[in-house]
């Protein structure tokens, strides 16, 4: 039969509520292996053996995951109970006594193993999870030095036919030892109820039933999930082995919540991406785009300067390049001159880029986003960062939906979004089109006079939230838009940072910070520019042709849109070449190392600018990256407190600075959102369109969209 396990796991979580019950400062002495302890009374066996450091082995229990109770690994011996209870699902109590290291438990722990091994194939040598299983290493720590079974002649050992999940999962399912923790994380953190089991014991199987995919915008966490190699990442199958690798620390560029990740690289190549823990940003998952998008930075790499002659591009050396450049900026007056930065610029490159043209006496440096609701334009941080810490998220009541889709514009935003339904009964609501979306929703309506229905819902809520789609505050609808949401905000009289904005390019907060300007498309259009610098942009130019006369200089990593335009390309690196800071939507600075060497003749990009001020005969008085970090500081303190929230100040200004002259609200004042279905989420930008992985993907969910069983 087939259980989807979705609502008998909630309720399972329910029974274990206790850990959610805080009682502050109250402890209750028990003993562990003799050694007496004082832990919170509302914790499980687990988490106080946990806490004292004493290992016990598990394969079901998940802390971000609710209490299953299926691998019976970690049976602990209490005094007084008779039977041996597993530590995942029992909480302490007063006085109670725990071992651990009884021959009891021992041989208990030995007879688990030596029953999931029975139907284990012996694929170690060519299975993908081989040095990191963690049914390897606790085979060797609590297993038995030889096996009984000999049954292999006759019966052998289980056999199933392997599964396709999806473009980017292949199920062994061999190997399977049915911890149910991909079909806990798919309900729960995921939200969609595919994955199941059918069966029962020795011929139970996890899969999805029908013939349906396990598309989610999350879905690769299920491989770091498995304790075993049942679920392998089908673009890293067989490319190396973990001891192999080599580790950086990482920030994700492909949205900007600031995800943190960790970079495995083997010879100068970045083979796979890893979540990083990170209790207030990403927790432990990473999104999809994030982990397979990697093979994007081997596509359409520009890997020398280059020269536009007609219709061809001819390679030079830097120094001609640099020459050429200085050539090209000195040549015309410096109101002349735009930059533009891209969705992946670092802050040391947003920084020189900036101090090279307000040298040459140009102010016009802009991001390709439009933010132009409020007088004070992005003066305040509040106006552009989040006024609310991610993790405070999940206690919210009550949530404002208004032109966004966080599912797909920052996945682990929405992750905490989801946490807030499931656990704090969250009440959602949304007003734009209908958009698929992993938590009940209730739709106000789709146009900008929608809004005003949620200020009597929000009045009622203890901690309400609203969140505004970036796309949303552009120069068209932004002021009446935010001008309702801000009277909404004030209304409710809360502490704090009840408004928040949605942004969806990593470069967007860091850039506001460093003093860059939005909308980048209103200055193109009203200033006419002679030479246009752009860091990486190349969406911009999918709105705007540039004029004959409009000579541009591209510095980035990738040929695309704008390199075809470009008169000059100089190379640039990627954040896995260069490293450097980046704010994430929340204002949070973090530094991003990098991890292997840019191709060909590029270079960093900061560096390029440093040169090029030299050609210009410009002083800039930095010249490493240490004296560079002492100028970022000086332009803000907020890129030098690494990993640190900032609260946000003068919040309530903001609301009073806003833009009202037009805030009447029309009926056809409709709002969009960009990425309405997973379709759209997989290839959303220059780089996602550029990895082969991301286009097989979309592809994938393009079809599977029109499948019979896309609505089950």
């Amino acid at each position: 039969m087939f259980k989807a396990f979705s609502s008998t796991l909630l309720k399972s979580n329910k029974v274990h509520q206790i850990v959610l019950i805080r009682q502050a400062g109250k402890t209750i002495p028990i003993q562990i292996n003799g050694k007496p302890v004082s832990v919170p009374p509302y914790f499980t066996i687990m988490q106080a053996l946990r806490r004292e450091k004493v290992t016990i082995p598990s394969f079901c229990y998940h802390e971000r995951l609710s209490i299953a109770g299926n691998c019976r690994m970690c049976l602990v011996e209490l005094e007084g109970w008779g039977k041996l209870q597993i530590a995942c699902a029992v909480g302490v109590s007063k006085g109670m006594k725990i071992r651990t290291n009884s021959e009891r438990t021992s041989r208990a722990q030995e007879s688990v193993l030596e029953f999931i091994l029975v139907d284990h194939p012996l694929d170690c040598p060519i299975c993908d999870q081989g040095g990191e299983c963690d049914l390897q290493d606790l085979s060797v720590r609590f297993g038995n030095d030889r096996s009984r079974f000999t049954d292999i002649h006759f019966e052998g050992k289980r056999a199933v036919e392997n599964k396709t999940l999806s473009p980017l999962i292949r199920a062994e399912m061999n190997r399977c030892i049915h911890c149910t923790r991909c079909i806990r994380f798919g309900s729960q953190v995921c939200g969609i109820d595919v994955l199941g089991t059918t069966g029962r014991g020795h011929d139970m199987l996890v899969g999805t039933f029908v013939k349906k995919q396990f598309l989610s915008e999350l879905s690769g966490n299920i491989v770091d999930l498995c304790p075993v190699g049942a679920l392998t990442n089908i673009p890293y199958k067989f490319k190396a082995r973990h001891w192999e690798l080599k580790k950086a620390n990482s920030i994700d560029v492909t949205d900007a919540t600031g995800t943190n990740i960790m970079l495995n690289y083997r010879f100068d190549r970045v083979l796979r991406v890893l979540p990083r823990e990170h209790d207030e940003i990403n927790q432990e998952w990473v999104s999809d785009k994030g982990r397979w998008a990697i093979d994007s930075l081997e596509m359409q790499r520009l890997v020398t300067p280059m020269k536009r002659v007609g219709s061809c591009c001819c390679p030079l050396e830097w120094n001609a390049a640099l020459k050429i450049a200085c050539e090209m900026i000195t040549a015309c007056s410096p109101d002349q001159i735009l930059a533009i930065a891209g969705p992946h610029t670092n802050v040391e490159t947003l920084v020189t880029c900036k101090d090279v043209v307000n040298m040459l006496g140009c102010e016009d440096t802009y991001v390709e986003r439009d933010m132009s609701y409020t007088k004070s334009d992005t003066d305040f941080r509040a106006s552009y960062a989040f006024n609310i810490n991610f993790k405070d998220i999940s206690q919210a009541d009550k949530i404002l939906l208004v032109g966004t889709n966080p599912r797909f514009e920052a996945p682990i935003l929405n992750m905490w979004i989801r946490q807030a339904y499931r656990t704090n009964e969250a009440d959602i609501y949304v007003v734009g089109p209908h958009c698929e979306y992993n938590y009940h929703v209730t739709y106000l309506g789709d146009n900008v006079s929608a809004i005003s229905k949620a200020a009597k819902i929000l009045k009622t809520a203890k901690k309400p939230l609203i969140l505004v789609g970036l796309a949303q505050v552009d120069a068209n609808m932004g002021a009446k838009i935010m001008g309702i949401c801000s009277n909404i905000a004030k209304s409710l009289k809360k502490s704090y940072g009840v408004l928040n904005i949605v942004t969806r390019e990593a470069s967007f907060a860091g850039a506001l910070e460093a003093g860059w300007k939005t909308g980048a498309l209103c200055a193109l259009e009203n200033k006419a520019p002679k030479v246009i610098i752009s860091l990486g942009a190349d969406e911009i130019f999918y709105q705007w042709n540039p004029p004959s006369a409009c000579k541009i200089i591209y510095v980035g990593f990738q040929g695309d849109r704008g390199s075809e335009f470009a008169n000059l390309i100089l190379p640039g690196c990627a954040y896995t070449e260069s490293g450097g800071l980046y704010l994430n939507m929340e204002g949070r600075a973090q530094y991003a190392y990098p991890a292997v060497t840019p191709p060909g003749k590029a270079r960093v990009d900061w560096k390029i600018f440093r040169a090029l001020a030299e050609y210009c005969n410009l002083s800039l008085y930095y010249c490493d990256h240490h004296s560079l970090c002492s100028r970022m500081a000086q332009i803000s303190p907020n890129f030098s407190n690494l990993g640190r929230f900032q609260p946000k100040l003068f919040g309530d200004l903001v609301a009073k600075l806003v833009d009202s002259d037009s805030c009447e609200p029309a009926e056809s004042d409709v709002l969009c959102v960009e990425m309405r279905n997973l379709k759209d989420y997989y290839c959303s930008d220059v780089f996602t369109y550029n990895s082969p992985t991301m286009v097989k993907t979309q592809k994938a969910a393009t079809e599977f969209e029109k499948s019979l069983y896309y609505s089950v």
